[in-house]
């Protein structure tokens, strides 16, 4: 049975927050998600093995709790694209335009012509990543709570000359981040920025250059550090908006960590998508700009803080 695990039983912390400050979030169901493949670690010794009434489930339920802070679009999902699921892979959206994903895998690469359509329908301006030039939407490319800086991760995936390139599309500084753990092959599965200028991560996935440059730009107090055990149960791929914040069961205190900072946290069960390698950011592509998602509401968390 899935279950989920509200913060706090009050009418107040549970409210949906006023619809002009609701951001908006794509998502494609697992119609036909399955694992059919191994392109990461997560996926050896899962082929055929989620169950697609369970996944089906596990991923309404979490729909479900993100429309309840957002508005919520949906992408049809398409047959022999069984990781469309993970939509927030296909791109980076921020001002009105879409850097579509130029995927490393051809396995994946069938994706990206359903999500440039529907980006170009809804009439983002599209951002084209060379084909050789290998990036992976926001799997490795982060904006900050403001949404004036990238955070870019490489070293896996996506390769490090693509962050420039995407960058440019608003001008945005970009801060490169090198990931050395195949196991954390996208950026968003072992750091998150949070709203309030938190920081959640996993040290031990990137470089020491890279963990000084974090170091460097979060100050100690708003840098939530998980450990390999919370990391490795995809603690740092979570949905962000406001005080709210949509992640995986995670069984240690890291809920109560996230609350002590004024975070309203919801876990729910995503193991099915765990064995194909992403979790609840994975599944959810953020459309709205950061300013909506995350700005009018920081001064709310900075208050109950």
């Amino acid at each position: 049975m899935i279950t989920t695990l509200p913060v706090s039983p009050s009418a107040a912390n549970l409210a949906p927050l006023p619809h002009f400050n609701r951001p908006t979030y794509l998502m494609c169901p697992p119609e036909w998600y399955d694992v059919d493949y191994v392109i990461n670690p997560w996926m050896a010794g899962n082929i055929h093995q989620p169950s697609r009434d369970t996944a089906f489930m596990q991923w309404k339920n979490l729909y479900q709790e993100l429309q309840r802070i957002a508005d919520v679009r949906l992408l049809h999902a398409r047959e022999g694209s069984p990781d469309m699921v993970f939509v927030a892979h296909a791109a980076v959206v921020q001002h009105g335009v879409a850097a579509v994903s130029s995927f490393t895998h051809p396995q994946r690469q069938t994706e990206e012509r359903h999500v440039r359509q529907w980006l170009e329908d809804v009439g983002f301006l599209i951002w084209e990543t060379p084909r050789e030039t290998s990036f992976e939407g926001e799997g490795d490319a982060l904006f900050d709570a403001n949404g004036a800086h990238l955070w870019a991760g490489h070293g896996v995936r996506t390769c490090k000359i693509s962050h420039k390139h995407v960058g440019n599309a608003w001008h945005a500084p970009v801060t490169s981040l090198h990931l050395v753990d195949p196991r954390f092959y996208h950026l968003d599965l072992c750091f998150a920025p949070l709203s309030g200028g938190y920081l959640l991560y996993f040290p031990g996935a990137f470089d020491a250059a890279s963990r000084k440059k974090i170091e460097a730009a979060y100050p100690a107090d708003k840098r939530i550090v998980v450990s390999e055990l919370e990391a490795t149960q995809f603690a740092c791929n979570v949905i962000n908006a406001g005080r709210n914040i949509l992640m995986g069961a995670v069984g240690t205190d890291l809920r109560e960590r996230l609350m002590e900072r004024g975070f309203d946290v919801i876990e729910l069960v995503l193991g099915e998508f765990q064995r194909g390698g992403g979790s609840a950011k994975a599944l959810a592509l953020r459309l709205s700009d950061m300013n909506v998602t995350h700005g009018a509401k920081d001064s709310v968390m900075a208050a109950r803080v």
